[in-house]
């Protein structure tokens, strides 16, 4: 099954992101799933590198790279990136710049589009 998922909240104030990348990060480690998730508007800032929270807190950042580590690709909203100042170069691994071209592409190949 191919599943992408796509998160448009900031990283914290709510917890749709988090709701969204705990399920990403379920889905990339069923063998019988390809997971994708794309990051758009204030989702974005779940993909900045690094990133201080208070103790006790989820890590959206470290969320990304698990779920990457184990095969979702992680795109990020290169108008979205730049609207908010954030580079290429801080970001996560396993996250990259994208383009609503391969949102287009990656909506026509999943078998389900899941949003939070």
């Amino acid at each position: 099954m191919k599943t992408l998922i796509i998160c448009n909240d900031p990283p914290y104030g709510t917890e749709r992101s988090w709701n969204g990348l705990r399920l990403a990060g379920a889905l990339a480690r069923r063998p019988d799933v390809d997971a994708r998730v794309f990051l758009l508007g204030d989702a974005v800032g779940c993909a900045v590198a690094g990133q201080k929270v208070p103790d006790g807190y989820y890590h959206l950042d470290r969320m990304i790279e698990s779920a990457a580590r184990h095969g979702a690709e992680v795109g990020c909203c290169g108008t979205c990136l730049d609207a908010r100042g954030i580079t290429g170069e801080l970001l996560v691994k396993g996250a990259h710049r994208a383009t609503l071209e391969e949102l287009t592409d990656w909506t026509l190949w999943a078998d389900k589009v899941m949003t939070f």
